[in-house]
């Protein structure tokens, strides 16, 4: 069962009950992310989220860490585009206590000019691993690529050269304009009473006032190019893409069934072509990220520098494969079963289920039931895929980003 509340003040709170569990997962949602940040801000929500474990004025870093440790609960977060995320579960009846906490961390952080310091070279070194690590590099290379000089396009976890320049006051500015109850959703899902959710939000953020700043967000614009970063590594790690769908498009259920169709999964086109058939990756796959005004459409692959060439050729057939013929009925039929496996399976995590209230409250102001999705991909056509995908497919309109040894590479 859902329920939905608004408090004075603006903060919603959005709740599902699950009465044959013994936990809940309580995520306390804000509406600001890296999107938010100005160029001389970039990564600053995400740095924001850690300092939010280094201190209270009720508690040090220690005792944040031990609170939930003690009960068996779990506490953590994370920060994306548009949103920043702090969420515990815990049993049921350890909900007040997991309230007290994240709520203390969001409205009482030190924010301590030395805890900054050391937290900095925490952040650094996390960007460092970040770089390391080309198989998740190249995700952001694609969208720095796809979107220059754009919000949507820089890194969450920003830049060494800007997270250097951080100091406290930045962040209680930043947490001043954009940490606002209008702007604040708490989601909960378990065995919890929806009365218990709302009196605990309003006991703990009730008092809570502002609103966030009047600010129009502009959309992107998809850049068609090349881009390739030289690095030493065994692999070329390549992302080819384009411009893909906001989160409200009324296309959104078909973008997920030509995804799933395309490269989402082992029975996938690319996967059993260019895996199973060729043996010329390990890993390929397609991906959509959908946001506010834009979205985007990608696929991912790496592979030996010798057969990346035809990598990227086997994908543009596969594509042109899509864009002119669509997918097949039997095509269609496993990838909205698949999609409802996935989604009902999911169901089994309190976790999964406050994820997708949280969400869905910051982008639709309402719940969008499992249902309405269900029912959603159950109407997409074949028309409604090969639409689609003549629409975001356009031959020539096309990112391509790449990770690896340059000397004879061909990815363009």
């Amino acid at each position: 069962m859902y329920n939905r509340d608004v408090l004075p003040n603006g903060v919603r709170v959005v709740t599902e009950r699950i009465t044959y569990v013994q936990s809940v997962s309580l995520g306390i949602w804000i509406g600001a992310g890296s999107r938010h940040e100005t160029d001389a801000q970039a990564g600053i929500s995400h740095f924001i989220e850690h300092m939010m474990f280094k201190g209270t004025h009720r508690r040090s870093a220690r005792d944040i860490a031990e609170a939930l440790d003690a009960v068996g609960g779990r506490m953590n977060a994370f920060t994306d585009k548009e949103y920043t995320c702090y969420y515990a579960k815990v049993l049921s009846e350890h909900l007040p206590l997991a309230f007290d906490v994240l709520s203390d961390m969001l409205l009482n952080s030190r924010l301590d000019e030395e805890e900054v310091e050391r937290e900095r070279n925490v952040v650094l070194e996390e960007i460092k691993r970040h770089d390391d690590s080309p198989e998740d590099l190249i995700h952001d290379i694609f969208a720095q690529a796809l979107w220059p000089g754009h919000p949507l396009g820089r890194p969450v976890i920003g830049t060494p050269e800007v997270v250097a320049s951080f100091q406290a006051d930045q962040l209680r500015q930043f947490m001043d304009r954009w940490y606002t109850p209008d702007a604040i959703v708490v989601a909960a899902a378990g065995n919890v009473q929806h009365a218990q959710v709302v009196e605990l939000a309003d006991r703990y953020l009730g008092g809570l006032s502002g609103s966030t700043p009047s600010v129009q967000l502009t959309a992107p614009q998809a850049q068609p190019g090349h881009t390739h970063v030289t690095r030493t590594t065994e692999q070329v790690h390549i992302c080819v893409g384009t411009a893909g769908l906001p989160f409200d498009s009324e296309d959104r259920y078909a973008m997920a069934v030509l995804d799933t169709a395309y490269g989402g999964g082992m029975s996938s086109r690319l996967f059993q072509e260019i895996r199973e058939s060729r043996g010329l990756v390990y890993s390929i796959g397609s991906y959509s990220s959908s946001y506010r005004q834009a979205g985007l459409f990608a696929v991912y692959a790496g592979t030996s520098r010798e057969t990346a060439g035809e990598v990227m050729r086997l994908v543009a057939e596969e594509e042109a494969r899509l864009r002119t013929d669509g997918i097949t009925a039997e095509e269609l039929e496993r990838a909205k079963m698949q999609i409802r496996g996935s989604l009902l399976l999911g169901l089994e995590s309190m976790s999964t289920r406050m994820t997708r209230l949280g969400k869905s409250e910051l982008y639709f102001g309402r719940i969008i039931t499992v249902d309405e999705v269900l029912a959603g991909v159950q109407a997409v056509t074949l028309d409604d895929v090969q639409r689609l995908a003549a629409k975001l497919l356009q031959d020539g309109r096309h990112t391509v980003a790449a990770i690896g040894p340059a000397e004879g590479v061909e990815v363009a």
